[in-house]
């Protein structure tokens, strides 16, 4: 079987027409780092590949399916990114580039001939949502939840799954608001195809994938193309285009500038708490004048420590 250092990939031990695909970094909460897109997308080609397998689970290791991106890195750090550029004026097609080959590298799931089902506990949250949102199907503890936080600020889904899975009313809802929902929510409002108890949640999701595994493949394929081509029709491509420009925006914006000057400042954490409490975002030239500010006391912090050598 293929070796991977986000992921696991196998199949099913007792019954081989399932994959199962395993997020595996626990220590994490299985947060995507530069390497995890790449390789969801080999794991997919190495399932698509194999002619036993009909149907690939996707889960998540330790407490829950995948917390998003690592961004207490983007966020605290100061390393230099594509997404995160900090040494030189923005460039927004060097961003686009990097956040679009993660959006394709997830939507590898969606692409795949074979059905794919999201296994969701605990968390499946900011880019972990993408992930889930873009496997066919969705099985969700009860007390499991997903959303996408970073819509109040330094962030835009780039997979722009929510209005194709929600309807755009909802879809607005949780993009205006950046709220999470529990598993019987996103049940109840067709975003998950079942919630169900947490102890239920493996043999129900097994059984789902099971009944499908006795689907021939190439009927599998077709329906799901069908499927897939009114979704295209209905502007995906170019909706997830629109969606990766501006996901770069709002990380270099005025207000995403003030986030990621203000989390480096005084931790992760504390900006999570501000962004998510409801509490006003500063915007526009209050937020410009709160980053001069903390880049000024950033500049006499070091020439602090520079007369201290």
């Amino acid at each position: 079987m293929p070796t991977y250092t986000t992921l696991r990939i196998d199949k099913d031990a007792n019954q081989p027409r399932i994959a199962r695909l395993l997020l595996n970094r626990p220590e994490r909460l299985n947060a995507i780092n530069d390497e995890m897109p790449r390789e969801i997308r080999a794991a997919v080609d190495w399932a698509n590949a194999d002619d036993e397998v009909h149907v690939i689970v996707v889960e998540g290791a330790g407490k829950g399916f995948c917390g998003g991106y690592d961004l207490s890195l983007f966020g605290e750090g100061e390393i230099d990114h594509p997404c995160q550029q900090e040494r030189a004026p923005w460039d927004p097609m060097v961003d686009y580039a990097f956040m679009k080959r993660n959006t394709e590298d997830f939507m590898s799931l969606w692409r795949s001939p074979k059905p794919t089902i999201a296994k969701v506990h605990g968390a499946a949250v900011a880019g972990g949502s993408d992930i889930a949102l873009c496997c066919d199907l969705l099985v969700m503890a009860d007390d499991a939840r997903i959303g996408y936080m970073p819509t109040r600020v330094w962030g835009c889904p780039t997979t722009a799954m929510w209005t194709y899975r929600l309807g755009a009313m909802r879809a607005k809802e949780m993009m205006f608001t950046g709220n999470v929902i529990d598993g019987r929510t996103a049940a109840a409002w067709g975003l998950a195809n079942e919630a169900v108890p947490m102890d239920r949640l493996e043999a129900v999701t097994m059984a789902l994938a099971e009944r499908i595994a006795g689907v021939p493949r190439s009927h599998l394929a077709m329906h799901k193309m069908v499927v897939n081509q009114a979704m295209l029709s209905m502007g995906l491509e170019q909706t997830q285009m629109m969606a990766t420009v501006f996901d770069g925006i709002t990380r270099h914006n005025p207000e995403g500038l003030w986030f990621r000057r203000y989390a480096q400042e005084a931790g992760f954490k504390e900006a999570v708490q501000w962004r998510d409490s409801g509490k006003p975002i500063p915007e526009g030239d209050e937020a410009r004048a709160l980053v001069r500010e903390m880049d000024a006391r950033k500049a006499a912090a070091n020439q602090a420590i520079e007369k201290d050598k």
